[in-house]
């Protein structure tokens, strides 16, 4: 199905609609989710034994997550970096969809940072599930947003050469972007850490 949506600007710029369309609903979803930890972080200040509605059982526990140092890494709450981040990344979609387009060194250096931020994300996930044990829902709309605006801004800018790879490698990275593999790649990664979190936690998850 994803295959089918890029193929179908094989012959234009229809990739970019698509692209830049994933990477704007990630943005979006990412933003509501800094947004409403934002707002329960404040609620945890005001009253520490706060329910907070992501607050489901032992393992889904939003409270039991902020109360770690994982959660505010550079001496402020890891959220504030999202509130910041993810509207620029919402923006450079928007730019992308209008068909704006944005210098070489622009687009460089935003999936620099964009990876950055994955890297970061994935960090704090691993953090979640193996040291500190517990999970927190709106944390792992993140990840998961992450991960898709990557794949897309990448996927994006491989079909545009933005790195200048050489006409052979350029050659076989078209027609593995033209295949669906990093479609199936990113489908794949997704599971993989539903089947790590499932792993791990097993049946507590639900009681």
């Amino acid at each position: 199905m994803f295959n089918k949506l890029f193929k179908k600007g094989a012959n234009g710029k229809g990739y970019r609609y698509v692209t830049f369309g994933f990477m704007l609903l990630g943005g979006i979803a990412a933003l509501i989710a800094a947004f409403v930890l934002t707002l329960d972080k404040f609620k945890v200040l005001q009253d520490p034994n706060a329910v907070l509605s992501c607050s489901i059982n032992i393992v889904l526990n939003c409270s039991k997550v902020m109360e770690t140092w994982q959660s505010h890494v550079f001496g402020f709450p890891n959220m504030i970096i999202g509130l910041i981040a993810f509207p620029v990344l919402i923006t450079i979609a928007v730019l992308g969809l209008s068909g704006t387009k944005l210098p070489r060194w622009f687009l460089i250096s935003s999936i620099i940072a964009l990876f950055l931020g994955f890297l970061f994300s994935y960090w704090l996930f691993f953090q979640s599930v193996y040291v500190i044990q517990v999970l927190c829902p709106w944390c792992l709309v993140v990840t998961t947003s992450m991960t898709v605006m990557l794949a897309s801004y990448l996927h994006f800018n491989l079909k545009e050469n933005t790195f200048k790879l050489k006409d052979t490698l350029n050659t076989k990275v078209q027609y593995f972007l033209k295949s669906g593999f990093h479609q199936m790649i990113v489908l794949a990664w997704i599971a993989l850490m539903v089947i790590l979190v499932f792993l791990k936690f097993g049946q507590a998850l639900f009681a």
